[in-house]
């Protein structure tokens, strides 16, 4: 088991840092949902007070506290670069909002813990239920931002696929503890099931589309090589500024900065034209 562990609380890591990366490279956080983020780092809490309560393994104990700080650091974010918060502003909300969640937690850990003891069992059922709500609704918030802007935006597919193998360990973890535990795979099984959609709509929204714009560039270039005079006619027929619209592949706000989607170019041009 010490593979799984080890993996369990590295995917947790691994899993958020690539998006923080990804949000300080590019100086923007344009479709990443801040309200996410948020229901994330208070899903951590009562996660945390869940896996500490049910006395499970170190890793499972650490990963909710990785969750909550990871999570914090990448909502702030979204205001440092979206709303234009200074540093001393974005530290002075970040870092109150995290003693406070801090202090939430270690207060339920002692009234499970109690309430465990006299053998009440429904505060640690409350706590595994309030996790996997919390965790359940920040992903579906970004499901909303998918239909409203019918593209995967914002969010780092890496962020995806490596969060989604973190759940995947940590149900080989919840498994293999002495006693099955049920409510603890419905915590990791949900997001799970989540995320994979994310990446069902990722594929619908933004890897076919490129892939037939790939395709339908490749023609277009066999096009030219036999007909250049094809090269003049497309370019008169273009609106003005059409053929240079200014628009940088790591501009866009798509999932990998890859795949080009409609909504993403315009978001930019309408961002770039109002600075």
């Amino acid at each position: 088991m010490e593979v799984p562990i080890a993996a369990n609380v590295l995917g947790t890591m691994g899993a958020l840092i690539p998006q923080i990366i990804i949000n300080y490279r590019r100086h923007n956080a344009i479709g990443l949902q801040p309200t996410m983020m948020m229901l994330w780092a208070w899903a951590g809490v009562p996660l945390g007070v869940y896996n500490i309560a049910e006395d499970f393994n170190i890793a499972l104990r650490i990963q909710p506290q990785i969750l909550t700080c990871l999570s914090l650091v990448t909502w702030i974010q979204c205001y440092y670069y979206e709303q234009k918060w200074s540093v001393v502003r974005s530290l002075m909300v970040v870092v109150p909002v995290a003693c406070v969640m801090g202090a939430v937690q270690a207060g339920l850990i002692i009234g499970v813990r109690h309430a465990k003891d006299e053998n009440i069992r429904w505060p640690a059922i409350l706590m595994a239920v309030a996790s996997a709500t919390l965790l359940a609704a920040g992903v579906l918030r970004h499901y909303t931002d998918v239909y409203v802007h019918r593209t995967v935006r914002g969010i780092s597919f890496i962020f995806v696929g490596i969060d989604a193998l973190g759940d995947v360990f940590s149900l080989i973890s919840v498994i293999f503890q002495p006693t099955l535990d049920v409510l603890g795979m419905v915590i990791y099984g949900t997001e799970l099931v989540l995320w994979i959609g994310i990446f069902v709509c990722g594929a619908y929204y933004n890897l076919f589309p490129w892939l037939k714009g790939k395709r339908d560039g490749r023609r277009s270039g066999q096009a030219t090589m036999e007909d250049p005079s094809a090269v003049s006619r497309e370019i008169d027929g273009r609106p003005d500024g059409a053929v240079a619209s200014g628009i940088a592949l790591h501009d866009l706000p798509s999932s990998t900065s890859v795949f080009r989607t409609p909504s993403g170019e315009l978001e930019v041009m309408r961002r770039g034209a109002s600075s």
